[in-house]
């Protein structure tokens, strides 16, 4: 189920498709699907952008979440009084305060040299965000992989989040992350990120339903300029929706998972020289 596949060059002929579907699939805006449960994510994070919110998140690998977040992205390069921050440690297992507090400081004031005791640095972060607001903008920090960043990193951006000039709240934060994170955030297990967890809004990515699979795959092939219809049977979505189910009985039925499982399929309908992908074929590979 997690294994990539891509389109072989035989299937790719065998289909009369000029490119594969599933293969660096998101070119432009119009190549995402938006399901109920991204759309909830996207205005989580929008809100938390336009208003200082503080907010998570999470979903299985291949979920979306990080394309959701570049659609924010790309949506908030048209409004000017909001600024992004983003920490560029790429080993978030490694992102400290610190990193935090000169990302705050290179993005907003990109000539200041940081503070180098921390009181200071402190003081230099809160007053960059006090100016900035002043200005009439609106700051919000994304990271990404936050399920591997250290607690008392996670307990800096809880207080972060708290810098306010009188009513108004200084700084959004957006993380993005995986499952894992949810479950460091159970007070019961793990009570030193309570008061992170008690203030960060989460929101889960969930499977795509049998209405979304459907759309999402119409649209993978549209953009191929292809129907899918001329690749799978009519009856192949149940096929697919049994497939991605776990022994426990829940849907994987995640964009990343619906690629690999029907580039399978694909690859073993161009072998066996059949015309179009069959349940069967989908309930084998």
């Amino acid at each position: 189920m997690l294994t990539a596949e891509s389109l072989t060059i035989t299937t790719i002929k065998h289909f009369g498709l000029l490119k594969d579907p599933f293969d660096n699939d998101i070119q432009s805006i119009d190549d995402i699907y938006i399901s109920e449960s991204h759309l909830y994510a996207y205005h989580a994070m929008m809100d938390a952008a336009r208003h200082g919110g503080f907010v998570t998140i999470s979903g299985e690998c291949g979920s979306g979440k990080t394309v959701i977040r570049q659609k924010l992205v790309f949506d908030l390069r048209d409004v000017e009084d909001i600024r992004i921050i983003r920490p560029q440690v790429i080993d978030k297992k490694e992102l400290t305060a610190s990193h935090v507090l000169d990302s705050i400081i290179f993005d907003l004031a990109p000539h200041a040299k940081p503070k180098r005791t921390k009181e200071a640095k402190a003081r230099q972060v809160r007053d960059t965000l006090v100016e900035a607001a002043a200005g009439g903008c609106r700051h919000v920090l994304m990271i990404e992989e936050t399920h591997d960043i250290p607690d008392a990193t996670l307990k800096l951006l809880k207080r972060l989040w708290e810098i306010d000039d009188g009513f108004k709240k200084l700084l959004g934060i957006v993380l993005v992350a995986q499952p894992e994170l949810l479950g460091r955030f159970d007070i019961h297990t793990n009570p030193q990120l309570r008061e992170v967890a008690l203030r960060c809004h989460r929101f889960v990515i969930s499977p795509l339903s049998h209405f979304d699979l459907e759309k999402y795959v119409a649209l993978k092939f549209r953009r191929a300029t292809k129907k899918a219809a001329n690749i799978f049977r009519d009856d192949c979505s149940e096929a697919i929706m049994k497939n991605l189910t776990d022994r426990w009985g829940n849907p994987m039925t995640y964009p990343l998972y619906i690629n690999n499982l029907l580039a399978r399929a694909m690859n073993t309908t161009a072998q066996i020289g059949a015309p179009i992908v069959t349940p069967e074929i989908i309930g084998k590979v």
